[in-house]
């Protein structure tokens, strides 16, 4: 499947880590262009990142790379209004688009094959959502079909994309993705993932 396109959702203000958790150091390169640097080598044929509360300085880390930065002055009413944000400039920039993965920057075991299995296996189920499973859930990353962009269009502020994975189970083929259960949400988060405790 062609035209692939990625959102990273990088809007966040890390309240409860205490600083911009989307420029920590992982492997020698921050959260966010890792986060990059999987869509593109998974193939997404274009990547916008949704930025918000560290603009500035996430602007200023993916200056000489391929991503396209959004602002979403809403981040603060929650997920949904990034979601919308990104969706919106994917589409008027690649109205062709065929489907769009969500990705987020604070699950630091994500890779490329993460990414490419949601693509091979939305070519096998036909199915018009892939979401990753763990922890007796489905979530992101998820890739979403053109069928479903007026539904991401219309979720509700502060709802992610699990809402639509949720209600629409029927319609959802999924991967094993065991350690998208791990994300870093505090320092003692990042300190067990960075030492591999």
């Amino acid at each position: 499947m062609d035209d692939v396109g990625a959102i990273i959702l990088a809007a966040g203000g890390s309240s409860r880590f205490g600083q911009a958790k989307q420029l920590l150091s992982y492997h020698g390169e921050s959260l966010v262009r890792r986060a990059l640097r999987i869509a593109v080598e998974a193939g997404c044929a274009c990547v916008t990142v949704v930025v918000g509360d560290a603009r500035d300085r996430i602007e200023t880390e993916l200056r000489e790379t391929s991503a396209v930065i959004v602002e979403n002055p809403e981040w603060q009413q929650g997920l949904g209004t990034s979601i919308r944000c990104g969706l919106r400039h994917l589409l008027s920039s690649q109205p062709e688009l065929n489907a769009v993965v969500l990705l987020a920057c604070d699950q630091p075991f994500v890779d490329a094959s993460v990414v490419t299995s949601l693509i091979a296996q939305r070519k096998n189920s036909r199915k018009p959502i892939v979401a990753s499973s763990y922890a007796n859930t489905l979530g992101i990353p998820a890739l979403f079909h053109r069928s479903c962009f007026e539904a991401l269009l219309a979720l509700p502020d502060n709802s992610g994309a699990k809402a639509l994975i949720e209600s629409r189970s029927a319609d959802v083929a999924q991967i094993e993705f065991e350690k998208g259960a791990i994300d870093i949400d505090t320092p003692a988060d990042f300190e067990q993932i960075r030492t591999g405790g």
